[in-house]
C-alpha cells in the first residue's frame, strides 16, 4: 500500500472534520508495517502498509479487527510505566485513496534509537531493566501466550528460520549461523509463566534522549508471553557492557539468557535478506544483532 499527504488531509477532513484545520505531515520512518504522518502538534495518523489495493471485505475486516486489538493494548498499557507511551485516539475508516482502517494516537516526542544510537549507554540498560520490569508487573489478568508469533517455543520456528538461512547465504556466515540455530531451536520452554511483553524492542520503537530511554512506541502488541522475548531488547539496542547489566537487573538464568539471545537470532535471521535492498536500515539492524550474538563468549 501507499499513500500520500494530500490524501490523508482527505481522509481527516472527511472523517475527523474538528481537526480539518490541523497541519498534515509525513513523518520519515523505517518502520515496515505503517506509515506514519502527524495531524498538528499532538496526533499521529498510521496507516498500514500491508494488503492490496483492492482488499476485500474480508481482508478489510481482518485488518480492522487486528487495529482493533492494537487499541486494546495500547489502552491496556497506557500508564503502566513511568515511560510514555502513545494513547489510542480514533480508528479511521477506508476513504478515496485508501482502502484500509487505519489509528490516530497521541504523538510522542523525542529520537527513535535507529538516529540516536544507545549501545553503549549504561543509564539505557538501566533504564530498560526498569521498563520490562514495569511491564512484566502489568499482569497478564490470566491470558496466555496463543498464535504463531515470537514468545511461545523456539522449534515452531524453525521453518521460517531456515528459509531465511537459505536466503542469506550470500550475505552471511550462514554454516555457523545455522549450527548455532540448531542448538537454539531445541532450547525448552521455561517453566515460568508468561508475563505481559512489549514483544518488539526494535531501535525503531523505542525514544531516546542523552542516552536515555525516554518512550515507547508501536506498543500495540503488548500482551502475554514466555518472559525470555523481552531479552530481544537487550541484543538489538545494548552492546555486551551495558547488555550485562540488564541480564544483571532482571536475574536471567542462564537458560532464560540463552532464550532471550535465541528469539533476537530468529528476528534477525528474517532482517539483513529481506530488507537488504527495500530497507537497508532494518537489514542493517538484523545484521549488527547477529554479529552481536556470534561475539558472545558463551557461542
Amino acid at each position: 500500500m501507499s499513500i500520500d499527504v494530500a490524501t490523508v488531509r482527505k481522509l481527516v477532513r472527511t472523517q475527523f472534520p474538528e481537526w480539518a484545520h490541523l497541519d498534515v505531515r509525513q513523518v520519515p520512518s523505517h518502520g515496515t508495517v505503517n506509515a506514519i504522518f502527524r495531524i498538528g502538534d499532538g496526533l499521529t495518523a498510521r496507516f498500514p502498509l500491508t494488503g492490496g489495493n483492492n482488499p476485500s471485505p474480508a481482508e478489510i475486516q481482518e485488518i480492522r479487527i487486528g487495529l482493533q486489538s492494537e487499541v486494546y493494548a495500547s489502552k491496556r498499557l497506557l500508564g503502566r510505566t513511568r515511560f510514555a507511551t502513545p494513547a489510542p485516539v480514533a480508528l479511521g475508516e477506508p476513504g478515496p485513496g485508501f482502502a484500509l482502517p487505519w489509528t490516530v494516537q497521541t504523538w510522542l516526542p523525542g529520537t527513535v534509537a535507529t538516529d540516536a544510537d544507545p549501545g553503549d549507554s549504561v543509564e539505557f540498560a538501566h533504564d530498560l531493566v526498569e521498563l520490562i520490569t514495569e511491564l512484566r508487573a502489568a499482569g497478564t489478568e490470566g491470558d496466555t501466550f496463543h498464535g504463531p508469533g515470537r514468545g511461545g517455543v523456539l522449534a515452531d520456528h524453525d521453518a521460517g528460520v531456515q528459509a531465511n538461512l537459505t536466503a542469506s547465504e550470500r550475505l552471511l556466515r550462514v554454516p555457523k549461523l545455522r549450527t548455532l540455530w540448531d542448538a537454539m531451536r531445541e532450547l525448552p520452554r521455561g517453566s515460568d509463566p508468561d508475563v505481559m511483553t512489549h514483544s518488539d524492542l526494535m531501535p525503531g520503537n523505542v525514544l531516546v534522549t542523552e542516552g536515555r530511554l525516554d518512550g515507547v512506541l508501536d506498543v500495540g502488541g503488548f500482551g502475554p508471553a514466555e518472559p525470555a522475548l523481552e531479552l530481544i531488547g537487550a541484543w538489538h539496542l545494548l552492546e555486551a557492557g551495558p547488555r550485562k547489566i540488564v541480564r544483571e537487573g532482571l536475574n536471567c538464568d542462564d537458560a532464560e539468557w540463552a532464550r532471550g539471545q535465541a528469539w533476537a537470532f530468529e528476528q534477525s535471521m528474517g532482517l539483513v535478506w529481506f530488507y537488504e535492498h527495500t530497507n537497508p536500515v532494518m537489514s542493517g539492524i538484523g545484521r549488527r544483532t547477529l554479529d552481536r550474538i556470534l561475539a558472545d563468549p558463551a557461542v
